[in-house]
């Protein structure tokens, strides 16, 4: 339910995640939860909230309700161990992948639809075309995550020689990128986006074909850029808003770009004052506001997310929360790249996705992005433990690649 609920509503995610977390806690062992902790894939996700949690006793002059919100955004990482722990007790795996992929695709259609007649869009947002609920930016996200994952199963089936099953994969992933491309998308997947499909590539190419490959990636993005006035416009507006002046007045529409070479500017020189614990949890909006005092324009602006992952946990948390969050990213990156099933290898998007975007945003923290992470990460690292209990002889990664390639296993 957490899967089919998180493209349609985030409060009703976070809802069912405290349902999840009261089902699954009771029902493990000790033991289990003990043997677990030995890895820093399931231990920098709880020292990340356990480090939010500390850092409200140096928030100084900071509301408790702000630093309490600021620790209530990442309590959703808590129940990454417990669902790691209940996955690698299922085999309900590709049940849980086809549900979010399934509720996404009904999200597709409605998009289409919405894009078309506006009117009959749940939520009514200028200037998001084909956006019927939530925002285009978290829509992106899991559209593109989505359809990078479907390409990869387009290649599985046709390794298999499932051709005609293939096909029709390609022609669903081709659904999802088309409607990036010219209904709406993120500027953010500008940069996830290539990330994530360079993924894809380095996974199915032969080794030999890996620059035709890349070449054949860079050609594709560039012919939908040509003959998408969606991207074309979405690209022009980012050079324009780089010119904006620090001084200038703000329109009806911030310019994003520039709005965060600002934050962005200005989060170094809060880090720079508390270099190795920060400011305390939830005192980022605190800080912006002491420093727009007498300014105008985007020096004025008071926000609490710098619209950086790593800038946001600087000013809060220090150097000290920089080490945690990018520790917690490499341990994920690490724990799902050495195992090939498609469930870990749809996880190791995800973090990829999600690294990627927080150079822009604050994605650990935000309720989409987040729960993304938290599901994608649990389900791929779960059924990496499944397999481990399960192999008597030999090392997981041989039974991973066995589920990938089963003929080429067996004709060895």
């Amino acid at each position: 339910m957490l899967l089919i609920a998180l493209p349609w509503s985030t409060s009703a995610t976070s809802v069912l995640g405290v349902v999840a977390f009261l089902i699954m806690a009771p029902a493990l062992r000790a033991s289990s939860i003990m043997a677990i902790l030995q890895q820093p894939a399931v231990v920098m996700p709880i020292a990340l909230v356990l480090l939010a949690a500390l850092g409200m006793l140096w928030a100084n002059d900071i509301p408790w309700p702000d630093r309490i919100g600021s620790v209530g955004k990442l309590i959703k990482f808590l129940l990454l161990p417990l669902l790691m722990l209940h996955v690698a007790g299922s085999r309900r795996v590709n049940w849980m992948l086809v549900s979010f992929a399934a509720s996404n695709g009904l999200l597709l259609i409605y998009s289409f639809v919405v894009a078309i007649l506006p009117g009959l869009a749940l939520v009514q947002r200028l200037n998001q075309p084909g956006v019927p609920v939530r925002n285009y930016i978290d829509q992106s996200q899991g559209f593109m995550l989505v359809a990078v994952a479907l390409a990869g199963l387009a290649c599985e089936a046709s390794i298999q020689k499932r051709y005609h099953l293939s096909g029709v994969i390609w022609l669903t992933a081709g659904l999802f990128f088309a409607n990036l491309a010219f209904v709406d998308i993120a500027r953010t997947a500008f940069f996830y986006g290539p990330a994530m499909l360079i993924l894809l590539i380095v996974r199915y190419a032969p080794r030999n074909m890996l620059l035709f490959g890349f070449v054949a990636l860079a050609i594709s993005i560039g012919s939908l850029w040509a003959f998408s006035p969606n991207l074309q416009q979405k690209v022009s507006s980012i050079s324009r808003e780089l010119l904006v002046s620090p001084d200038a007045p703000i329109g009806e529409q911030q310019p994003s770009a520039a709005v965060r070479l600002e934050l962005w500017r200005k989060s170094v020189n809060f880090f720079k004052v508390a270099p190795l614990l920060g400011h305390g949890t939830g005192a980022t909006r605190h800080l912006f506001e002491e420093d727009s005092v007498g300014k105008t324009g985007l020096s004025a602006l008071v926000v609490s997310n710098p619209h950086n992952q790593t800038l946001a946990a600087a000013l809060q948390w220090g150097g000290l929360g920089v080490v945690t969050v990018w520790a917690m990213w490499i341990a994920h990156v690490r724990l799902l790249y050495s195992c090939k099933t498609m469930a870990a290898w749809i996880g190791l998007l995800a973090v990829v996705q999600n690294i990627a975007s927080s150079m822009f945003n604050s994605h650990l923290s935000d309720t989409y992005e987040g729960w993304l992470y938290v599901l994608a990460v649990g389900i791929g690292a779960g059924e990496k433990l499944r397999i481990e209990r399960q192999v008597s002889n030999g090392p997981a990664e041989l039974e991973c690649a066995a589920q990938i390639a089963p003929q080429e296993v067996k004709g060895d």
